[in-house]
């Protein structure tokens, strides 16, 4: 790596830029440009660092699926709080680690040496160069890519991999559904998943984690494997791990019906926010009530790169990059100010 590549320069201020909606604070350039509604502030950062404990418990500790024992550079796009990208980092510190969002969350405090940090929009073509990558991690990204925009991401995964490297994908389908059948359409959690859902369109596919399977394959992966699991939206499953992973998830079920909510339930629907707390507040009762048994359906999905390389195109240009090893914010590619 170069260190000082022209390639790779300090956040625009675009990026920080913030703007405050019913008390909570927005990326003005992710809303502004239909990238992502949810919040970016501190009570947001906290429970995303929640949510990645929550994936923690879910999947044993396991941060990487596929079989890649000595990985030697891992991108994880939609980084978030970093929570993720830290752990990985410090688990294979030989290991160059990217991680990319469209927002600059603060630098966590004691950043590994081997991870960078770095502000892009997924929905634009890759700037890393073909064949880069052992490993890419995707997760919680339905929120940002554009919902015509996910043959390009994953053609554009698929290309940045090596022969033989892996993808995992990890989406939550915010539909919720009940264990035992009797959750209907006319109850708060019901509704709230159908007004997000509704919220989020046609800008966003809130339907993307079913579909994740077949959009890797028509990319060309091989070796696709998905699965479904569920996530306890409270303490109701009589198996002793998903009983603590709902009672852990119980908060964060919370705080993500608001955050989900706050922006896109005002402007694409004209709720107020006294009506979304009221509703907000009924679905969290039904949330915690065991008789219901709810839950979110949870869709991880893995996919090899051939080792022929496959195909992996994507309409508009894909420039080479190289990337700081400072462990601090940059942006992965040159911009013009906006």
């Amino acid at each position: 790596m170069n260190e000082g590549d022209s390639q790779t320069v300090p956040v625009d201020n675009t990026y920080r830029e913030v703007f405050v909606h019913n008390n909570r604070e927005f990326q003005r350039y992710a809303v502004e440009n239909g990238i992502y509604f949810a919040p970016v502030d501190d009570d947001e950062i906290e429970r995303l660092q929640y949510m990645h404990e929550i994936f923690n418990m879910m999947f044993d500790n396991r941060l990487i699926f596929p079989p890649i024992p000595r990985p030697r550079r891992i991108l994880e796009c939609g980084s978030g709080s970093g929570a993720w990208a830290m752990e990985v980092a410090e688990q294979y510190p030989e290991c160059e680690v990217i991680g990319i969002d469209v927002y600059p969350y603060p630098v966590p405090e004691d950043l590994p040496p081997n991870l960078d940090l770095q502000i892009d929009d997924l929905n634009s073509p890759s700037t890393f160069p073909s064949n880069y990558f052992d490993f890419v991690h995707s997760r919680m990204m339905a929120g940002g890519i554009h919902a015509n925009g996910w043959i390009n991401y994953m053609a554009d995964i698929l290309r940045v991999l090596r022969p033989g490297g892996w993808c995992q994908m990890v989406e939550i389908y915010f539909n919720a559904q009940s264990d035992n059948g009797t959750l209907t359409s006319n109850h708060a959690l019901q509704v709230w998943s159908q007004r997000y859902m509704q919220s989020m369109q046609p800008a966003k596919d809130p339907r993307a984690a079913l579909r994740l399977q077949n959009w890797m394959t028509q990319a060309g992966f091989v070796e696709v494997e998905s699965r479904l699991l569920s996530l306890p939206l409270s303490a109701w499953a009589t198996d002793p791990r998903d009983y603590a992973v709902g009672n852990a998830n119980r908060a964060n079920v919370h705080r993500l019906m608001s955050s989900l909510s706050a922006y896109p339930f005002t402007q694409a629907l004209d709720m107020t926010n006294a009506d979304i707390q009221i509703l907000i507040a009924r679905a969290r009762s039904e949330a915690d009530n065991p008789a219901f048994k709810a839950y979110f359906p949870v869709y991880v999905c893995i996919g090899r790169k051939p080792e022929g390389g496959g195909r992996h195109h994507r309409s508009g240009d894909s420039r080479s990059h190289h990337s700081s090893k400072s462990g601090r914010h940059s942006d992965s590619k040159k911009r013009a100010q906006h």
